[in-house]
This record gives structure tokens, sequence and C-alpha cells, in this order.
């Protein structure tokens, strides 16, 4: 049996697979146990997501691939904010109303899931 650390959207996983199942079926593995991840990034991430009242929010699960806008910087509704990319397609996510950066949520590289708040506006 290997043991193995696993990451998958931010959850550490330690995984055990058995080698050499016989019987042609695949080995019951143990079921993967959540392991506690470094909290340290998302913990300040989280603080701010307070910022403002207008979320902007993920329209499909992916990578951050580009943020486009500052904190502080004036959007009107339909500018894009930031970029995700998910199956080597760029997505825009866009302001939903017109306001002011209040908060990024996010870094580039980050992994997403659809609905999550990647920024807010005043």
């Amino acid at each position: 049996m290997k043991n193995y650390t696993i990451t998958v959207n931010g959850n550490v996983y330690d995984v055990v697979v058995e080698e050499g199942a016989t019987s042609g079926a695949p080995a019951a593995a143990p079921k993967a146990a959540p392991k506690a991840a470094p909290k340290a990034a998302p913990a300040a991430k989280a603080a701010s997501a307070g910022a403002g009242s207008i979320k902007v929010e993920a329209g499909a699960a992916g990578k951050v691939f580009k943020i486009d806008t500052t904190v502080g910087q004036a959007v009107k509704a339909g500018d894009t904010v930031i970029t995700i990319e998910a199956m080597k397609m760029e997505i825009p996510v866009v302001a939903p109303k017109d306001g002011t950066v209040a908060s990024i949520d996010v870094a580039v590289g980050d992994a997403v899931e659809s609905g999550a708040v990647l920024a807010t506006l005043n």
C-alpha cells in the first residue's frame, strides 16, 4: 500500500492506495479522510470578503487566470473584474452593477467553485 497526500480545491486528503488487486476488480480502499488544510491564506481572504455589499461571483468552476481590476477602481455593469479559466477557455466574470471594487478575494492560480465570491463592490 502507498500513502499519498492530495489537495483538491484547497482541501487536503490523505489517501491510501492498495496495489495488486488479483481478482480483476478494483480493490476497496479506505475512504479518504479530510485532513486539516493550512488556513492562513484563506482566512485572510475571508476577512476581506465582507468589504463590499455587491458580490462578484464565479459563474463556473475553474482557476483564476487574471485579475482585471484593482481595489478602488470604478467599474460599470458588464465590465470584466476577474477572468477564470475552465477547460482551456477564458471566462470573464463581470460586475453585476456599477460600483467601485471594494475587495478582491482571490489570487491568480486559485481554484474556485461556481458561485464562489471572487470580489466585492460598493
